[in-house]
């Protein structure tokens, strides 16, 4: 590879950089679905809409390539950061007019793909412009900087958003319907601004990233790249049940996901708890994200001290057992605030715990070989297909069946899960897997 000499500081452009690509991915993927919701749509619309923009994200490896063939990655991280920030002001704008949401959906459609271009070529910039020991010095600040994203989109937006409906247009918060335009284009105007904002910080402190030196030359280069992939990718031992694991391991996840926050805001005529935006800002962008965060770093500790292999059942366990307090609280509805927030956080906490499993499977078992960070993507993309799939039903599904008897429904849809872990091939020792493995063509 190539050497990329930092034109700054990292502390000046890795932070941002990454708390920018969570922005954005958190207003189209997961803020969506509560605007939608807020705007009047149906549980299953409202999940189905959202999910679909997931899409861009999970068959990102396809067109990473291209990525590394033209101009520099700060080029096409600018790009990208400019063309959100204008989309999302455009947003707000077509918001205005009657009959918005053929245009709207659009706008968030092309924009999936241009947050996916952004997370491609932030992360190229991040692996090229650090060496080794700078990557492992930084990691840590890029997670954190990344979930601060959902703090500000998921917590702060969705907070902002209900306290604007109600004290600034004085709008009733438990009625759904056009009167949440106003609140949310004030919305999606400060996310524009913000990140128009951080691509002209980027453009004076990001580098401009090296380029890999097995970068295709060509589109036809570039395909036989990508079919080298998956041809080694679907030769390796055990990949069919590897790639089961992948999609199921979050069954249950992907299809609480949506309907979560749903159950939250709905009233209790609907089975719902009868939350403010304002209240679920701060339950699940505060207190939902710090349990996810500390039971990360839990989780991690765990498997370091145990190793993956006796204790990914465990973590299994973990990430899909809690999700009973969503049942527990669609059965008593709880009008307690602190009662609900601890339900959000246990889960959230779990989730967090058992979650590093997965990902640390991915990389000692699915991603080794000849395309290491390629074949990791793919396996994040299963990841997100799962999360496309049963976000897409989730909505409709829970809409037919209630609420008490769709989470009894996630509660069956774990079984998968433990099934897919229980027979989840391990080829590669553990330690063996530490060794160090060349940076690929494609980021993550």
């Amino acid at each position: 590879m190539h050497a990329s000499k930092p034109t700054a500081w990292p502390l000046l452009w890795v932070p941002t950089g990454y708390f920018t690509m969570a922005l954005g991915y958190v207003m189209l993927t997961s803020v969506t679905a509560i605007m939608f919701k807020n705007l009047g749509m149906d549980n299953g619309k409202a999940a189905e809409y959202s999910s679909l923009l997931i899409l861009a994200y999970t068959i990102k490896p396809l067109f990473a390539p291209f990525v590394e063939m033209y101009r520099t990655k700060k080029f096409f991280v600018l790009c990208a950061q400019t063309m959100l920030g204008l989309g999302f002001i455009g947003i707000a704008l077509v918001m205005a007019l009657p009959n918005y949401m053929t245009i709207l959906m659009a706008l968030f459609w092309a924009m999936s793909f241009v947050g996916a271009t952004q997370d491609i070529a932030s992360d190229g910039v991040y692996v090229t412009s650090l060496d080794s020991r700078a990557q492992s010095l930084y990691c840590g600040i890029q997670s954190l900087s990344w979930n601060v994203g959902p703090i500000v989109a998921a917590g702060g937006m969705v907070y902002l958003s209900g306290w604007l409906h109600v004290h600034m247009f004085h709008h009733d918060a438990a009625v759904f319907g056009p009167d949440w335009i106003e609140s949310w284009r004030i919305i999606f105007f400060l996310v524009g601004g913000l990140t128009v904002l951080m691509a002209l910080w980027h453009a004076r402190f990001m580098p401009d990233g090296a380029r890999a030196d097995n970068t295709p030359a060509s589109v036809r280069a570039v395909g036989h790249f990508l079919a080298d992939s998956f041809v080694t990718l679907f030769q390796k031992r055990g990949v069919w049940r590897m790639i089961a694991f992948a999609f199921l391991f979050r069954l249950s996840i992907g299809f609480l996901e949506k309907i979560g926050p749903f159950f939250m805001v709905d009233p209790a005529a609907k089975g719902g708890l009868g939350l403010s935006n304002e209240k679920l800002g701060v339950i699940y962008g505060t207190y939902g994200l710090a349990a996810v965060l500390l039971g990360s770093l839990l989780g991690g500790w765990y498997v370091a001290k145990k190793g993956l292999k006796p204790t990914l059942f465990v973590l299994c366990c973990a990430v899909n057992i809690p999700n009973v307090t969503f049942l527990i609280m669609a059965i008593y509805l709880p009008t307690n605030l602190y009662l609900i927030t601890a339900g959000v956080m246990i889960e959230k906490f779990f989730y967090g715990f058992g979650a590093v499993g997965f990902m640390i499977y991915l990389m000692q078992q699915l991603a080794p070989g000849k395309y290491t960070t390629t074949h990791y993507a793919f396996g994040t993309g299963i990841m997100g297909l799962c999360g496309l799939v049963t976000g897409a039903v989730s909505g409709h599904l829970q809409v037919s069946m209630g609420y008490v008897s769709y989470f009894i429904f996630v509660m069956v849809a774990t079984i998968p899960s433990f099934i897919a872990t229980w027979f989840a091939p391990f080829h590669i020792d553990e330690a063996a897997s530490d060794e160090p493995k060349g940076v690929q063509a494609v980021p993550a």
